[in-house]
């Protein structure tokens, strides 16, 4: 491409490439021409102008790199240069391919549908994801940032270097750029142990949308352009990242690298399949690749792996049964699973490896007495689920409390029966009696998953009478963790730790924890006041608490603080608190808000979505709100990722055959281009929630009301 640009005087302007030449074109214009683009496809050119400031450096290679802020905030733009001019030398190591282009440029635009999108040379952010403020920006933003920059710079050789052939391999694109934004920023914040975090933000995710009968195959057919938005989701991004680490760990790190340069190299400037990467990293690695993986991306669904053991003298012989999780529908699909086995004399590397690819297999472990335990899918690196006989569950137990088990495989432990239990193969009892075993755990993602299948169960109870009991195990659970903590940073603490009592003090206030409760009123009016400003990494748990047992004058407080923000960030977390609020009145404010013209069109899908996610009444009322203004709803929200995101806040989490029909009938009559997958899929959840209460629901009663006694 050729680009020109005649545009104002005063204005920056920029695209792909760098500036060729520029001339005054009158008094008031001038035109600038860029330096041709190399071959690529067209959803990869860009050009922006506007009023923008800018902080610059260059690479270890000497590439030129931007980062381009609203005017007076270029300084919120220096981390993520900080993180760019180490990456862009990071991956052109890994792939041993240059970066393609002379200069890099990144830039934050105000109101912006998607996260981010990587136009070659020239990569455009939301504010969020891009503009770090050293006062008032958390932990948990500036992690954001680090990731969503690799994610983008992955895509200038992944994506843009190299591009699908068509939007059925999206996923290649997508999938590659997700799991590798974790290698980059791992390798850039070793302190954040981002693997362990990649279980439940990515692996613990895609498997709870890929048990739906309405998920999808990760390459998928795509004949519309409304069902190309369709794919924008998590099976796409990471259900396809986490097969893509388990390919890696399944064939190893060299053989991976030496086939994505192959890959990279034989495919510049042109377009691929799905089975041209794999036939890369097959050569490289030696490895039937191409056989393995097709069962992970052209079948929908995951294996759940049954597995029970037997002594043999001082051996152990492993018996597995694979079945596709979830499956109502006798289904026979079988995948090929890459299996390893850990124990307790060995917890971190694996003691023996094989690969299912039948129904059925074995496998024996040399050396293993009977007191030992044995863990199958060591680090969660393995994208299924693992159903474990009854003693060999128990067997586990005492790894949990001694932390003998790593945090990756304490998360996975509990994630998988919980998510049993959720499909009726396992009791949900036994996995509330299993948490209680994690009251020491200081791993910041390992609670994270906790808090996760915690509010699965209380979007079930809200709906019961044993809220109450509910709240009081909550409380237990957590009331430790923040014992341990405390309130303020202890002396050189680290990022996780702050992440954790954000985590922490969210749970405790939501849950009514007196003395949560009142430190959070203290430090909001010294907040409000200005006699003492919030940590930015406490603001998000300290809103929140303080709106769950609050009234309007708190709720105006906050609006007060949102209208004075100097940081969109902060606004972000402002409006993601309102919902918490449990007046009637107040809700249906904030539903109001959430499309006024204080609120960019970016935010109003999270703002309408936080009224729906805090409570039963919340959520009564979002779905109202959602049905009364479903035509304006539709306007704003068409052909964008945000509307699917709307319906499934507004649906997923009821809890009855009669609110599921109420749903179906609704959207029977208003098609919904784009999000008609996610309509059916949270019919669906609401559907097996209702079975799942049905199923469990006396049981849980009983036991929390033993529970807390």
């Amino acid at each position: 491409f050729d680009v020109t640009l005649v545009v104002p005087k005063n204005r920056v302007a920029l695209s792909n490439m760098p500036v060729k030449s520029e001339e005054a074109t009158s008094a008031d214009l001038r035109t600038v021409r860029y330096e041709r683009t190399p071959i690529m496809s067209t959803y990869l050119l860009a050009f922006i102008v506007g009023e923008y400031d800018y902080v610059e450096g260059r690479d270890a290679d000497g590439v030129l790199v931007r980062v381009y802020t609203p005017v007076g905030k270029s300084e919120q733009g220096r981390f993520a240069l900080d993180v760019a001019v180490k990456t862009l030398p990071f991956y052109k190591d890994y792939f041993n391919i240059p970066y393609p282009l002379p200069k890099m440029d990144l830039i934050a635009l105000a109101d912006f549908a998607a996260g981010a999108m990587e136009n070659w040379g020239l990569v455009t952010y939301r504010e969020t994801a891009l503009l770090v403020d050293p006062e008032s920006s958390s932990a948990a933003s500036k992690q954001w940032v680090a990731l969503v920059v690799g994610h983008e710079l992955a895509h200038q050789w992944f994506g843009n270097l190299v591009t699908m052939e068509w939007w059925t391999h999206l996923w290649l694109n997508e999938g590659f750029a997700s799991w590798i934004e974790y290698l980059c920023v791992d390798k850039c914040f070793p302190e954040y142990d981002m693997w362990t975090q990649f279980v439940t933000n990515d692996l613990c995710r895609a498997l709870e949308l890929d048990a739906l009968a309405n998920s999808h195959p990760i390459e998928v057919p795509v004949g519309h352009p409304s069902e190309v938005d369709e794919i924008f989701d998590a099976i796409s991004y990471s259900k396809g990242s986490s097969v893509i680490r388990m390919l890696h760990s399944y064939i190893g790190d060299e053989a991976f690298r030496r086939g994505m340069h192959n890959y990279l190299t034989k495919h510049s400037y042109s377009n691929t399949f799905t089975e041209d990467l794999w036939q890369a990293l097959g050569d490289a690695s030696g490895k039937p690749v191409a056989k393995v993986m097709q069962t992970w991306t052209q079948q929908m669904g995951f294996p759940v792996l049954e597995v029970s053991s037997e002594q043999r003298g001082a051996d152990r012989l492993l018996r597995f049964k694979q079945d596709k999780f979830g499956a109502s529908d006798g289904s026979e699909k079988e995948w090929i699973v890459p299996v390893e086995v850990t124990t307790s004399a060995s917890p971190e590397a694996a003691v023996a490896t094989t690969v299912l690819d039948s129904k059925e297999g074995e496998l024996l472990i040399k050396d293993t007495p009977s007191n030992q335990w044995v863990k199958l899918n060591p680090g969660a690196v393995g994208f299924y689920r693992v159903k474990y006989s009854e003693d060999m569950l128990s067997e586990l137990m005492p790894g949990v409390q001694s932390m003998a088990l790593g945090a990756r495989d304490r998360l996975n432990l509990q994630d998988d029966l919980f998510a049993l239990a959720q499909a009726g193969q396992a009791s949900t009892v036994d996995a509330l009696r299993l948490m209680t075993s994690y009251s020491e755990e200081p791993n910041y993602t390992v609670w994270s998953s906790l808090a996760s299948n915690i509010d699965s169960v209380g979007t079930l109870l809200a709906y019961s009478d044993v809220d109450a009991e509910f709240s009081s195990f909550v409380r237990q659970l957590f009331t430790p963790a923040l014992a341990r903590l405390g309130w303020d940073p202890a002396q050189g603490e680290g990022h996780l730790p702050a992440l954790l009592r954000s985590l922490v003090i969210g749970q405790l206030g939501r849950h009514g924890h007196a003395e949560t409760v009142q430190e959070a009123r203290k430090r909001f009016a010294a907040h409000c006041d200005g006699s003492a400003t919030l940590p930015a990494n406490l603001r998000a748990a300290v809103y929140n608490t303080v709106l769950s047992s609050g009234d309007e004058a708190a709720y105006n407080n906050l609006l007060k603080l949102f209208d004075s923000a100097d940081i969109h960030e902060e606004r972000v977390r402002i409006m993601r608190s309102l919902g918490s609020i449990r007046d009637e009145e107040l809700l249906q404010r904030t539903l109001e808000f959430a499309v006024s013209d204080k609120v960019r069109s970016q935010d109003t899908a999270f703002v309408i979505g936080s009224v729906a996610g805090r409570s039963r009444l919340g959520h009564e009322l979002s779905w109202k709100y959602l049905q009364d203004n479903w035509g304006a709803l539709m306007e704003r929200f068409q052909g964008l990722f945000l509307l699917a995101r709307l319906i499934k806040s507004c649906t997923s989490d009821f809890v009855s055959e009669e609110r599921a029909a109420e749903v179906e009938k609704f959207f029977s009559t208003r098609p919904c281009p784009g999000a008609e997958r996610t309509v059916q899929q949270s019919i669906e959840n609401i559907r097996r929630n209702a079975k799942w209460l049905g199923r469990d629901g006396d049981a849980i009663k009983t036991f929390l009301q033993q529970y807390s006694k």
